[in-house]
């Protein structure tokens, strides 16, 4: 079921959504520093799973835009990525917050900003945005396609062309922030194969770290990599924080938001968000598929 669905933004939180732009990507490669080994746990062992979470719940509380992170079970570590506008102090403000538990952070940092981008692979226009399209779905003999909610927020019809002459259909459903999905009725006369990229989808499944997974966007086109870890809060400054998300190696870029994220023929997740680009490479968020399957009562085909 969907966590919390936000009612359609005005003017200037679609302002911010085009600057933002679809999909999230990381710039260049991640440079990983160690964790201030002063602040480690007195006992010098591994964090336990409290601990663990209350340092979570510190970096959510420090709320500095540029932040994303993950627990990593393997090293026992809240694991945090800060863009290249996250500042030294910042950090500081981040391991404060966590106070005793800030030996349980691990600190990385990577290059460019953390965004959306607002521009499954095929291009798909409302006003004077442009998004991908994810997955094609349907519930009984109704059928929809599921976007990112940050492309789908302020709703309004879609359409399949730059032009606004072939209409899709209307955004019918959306979740973002805290969430990061849509849902868009096919209303206009406008082919919609079970398919993504030309693959076709048979099932939907939840992601698992070192997954082999493709997307597919409407800017880059077709890229591969794996899941590197689970259920990352995304905090993307200015109130958007999105939690849940794969985290994942596969670059993207403006314009590939809400496309396709598949491994084989089975659905996976929507391109949220991240830093980089697909000449350099870089860290992209996606929102599992599933959740939003769940919360609309919607199935692939």
């Amino acid at each position: 079921m969907a966590k919390r669905s936000t009612p359609h933004g005005g003017p200037t939180r679609r302002a911010r959504l085009t600057a933002i732009a679809a999909g999230l990507v990381v710039t260049a490669a991640v440079t990983v520093s160690a964790a201030n080994a002063s602040s480690a746990p007195a006992d010098s062992g591994k964090p336990s799973k409290a601990q663990l979470s209350q340092a979570s719940s510190a970096v959510l509380d420090a709320d500095v835009a540029g932040t994303a992170w993950h627990t990593d079970a393997k090293t026992g570590k809240v694991v945090v990525t800060v863009d290249s506008r996250v500042s030294k102090a910042e950090i500081a403000q981040i391991k404060k917050e966590a106070g005793g538990t800030a030996g349980a952070l691990k600190i990385e940092r990577t290059s460019g900003t953390f965004q959306k981008y607002l521009q499954g692979g095929d291009a798909i226009y409302k006003g004077g945005s442009r998004c991908s399209a994810g997955f094609n779905v349907r519930s009984g003999s109704t059928y929809y396609m599921i976007t990112a909610g940050h492309c789908t927020d302020g709703g309004g019809n879609w359409y399949a062309n730059s032009s606004r002459t072939t209409l899709i259909g209307p955004t019918v459903g959306s979740s973002f922030p805290t969430n990061d999905y849509g849902i868009v009725r096919y209303d206009g006369n406008v082919s919609h194969p079970g398919t993504a990229g030309g693959t076709d989808i048979t099932s939907a499944v939840n992601a698992s770290v070192g997954m082999s997974v493709t997307r597919h966007g409407s800017t880059t086109g077709t890229h591969s990599g794996s899941v590197t870890a689970l259920n990352a809060t995304v905090n993307y400054g200015g109130g958007d924080v999105v939690y849940g998300m794969i985290r994942t190696n596969v670059c993207a870029e403006p314009g590939d938001s809400g496309g396709s994220l598949r491994s084989g023929n089975r659905a996976v997740g929507l391109t949220s968000g991240g830093s980089g680009n697909c000449t350099f490479g870089g860290t992209t968020f996606f929102q599992p598929i599933t959740e939003a399957l769940n919360a609309y009562g919607v199935s692939v085909y």
